[in-house]
């Protein structure tokens, strides 16, 4: 379908107060959109991805994106709260030299930026011994490993049975120019 708007309509006619959002951007913000303009008032839930205020947020509406909830693990470098972190400062640095005109506000850049950090580090840690083997045991047995732009108290932790390296998150709730922190760390 070219929208969601009959999806949401029909969500909105079954009675339920919680709607979880996993869309791609497009859709979510198509989403948020129709939410708003029908009036339905669930508690509305996106994934990390479709968060992105310049991504997603904006095109939908700031104003119609109040009261979202989502779930971070990275530093949002439009945060005020970032302003002056070390990790932020570079992090911005390194868009506006080696990726001019990106947004650095933009989830995409945050993501791959920790992403490119994180396959540095992990290769750094092998050493001279760059090899397959011992970059699947470098990867598969991470513990308090710390990449930039991740949030403090968050580490990447893998095991050789379980390698979804972030185990922890932060919930937040968009009030119509950032997302605020609810509460402490979720998971470990």
């Amino acid at each position: 379908d070219p929208t969601v708007d009959s999806q949401i309509i029909a969500l909105k006619q079954t009675g339920a107060d919680t709607l979880f959002d996993i869309s791609l951007p497009k859709f979510a913000a198509q989403a948020i959109r129709k939410v708003y303009e029908i009036g339905w008032h669930p508690l509305h839930i996106v994934s990390y991805p479709t968060s992105s205020i310049p991504l997603v947020l904006k095109p939908a509406g700031l104003e119609k994106s109040v009261g979202l909830v989502t779930s971070q693990f990275l530093k949002d470098p439009g945060d005020a709260r970032w302003r002056g972190d070390p990790e932020i400062t570079a992090y911005v640095d390194f868009v506006k030299t080696r990726v001019p005109g990106a947004d650095p506000d933009d989830w995409s850049n945050v993501i791959a930026y920790y992403m490119a950090n994180a396959i540095v580090k992990t290769l750094k840690s092998c050493g001279a011994e760059l090899t397959r083997q011992c970059v699947l045991q470098r990867v598969s047995h991470m513990q308090h490993v710390h990449v930039p732009m991740l949030l403090p108290g968050i580490t990447l932790n893998t095991t050789p049975t379980d390698y979804h390296a972030i185990k922890a998150m932060q919930l937040a709730r968009f009030d119509g120019t950032k997302w605020v922190p609810l509460g402490g760390l979720i998971g470990d």
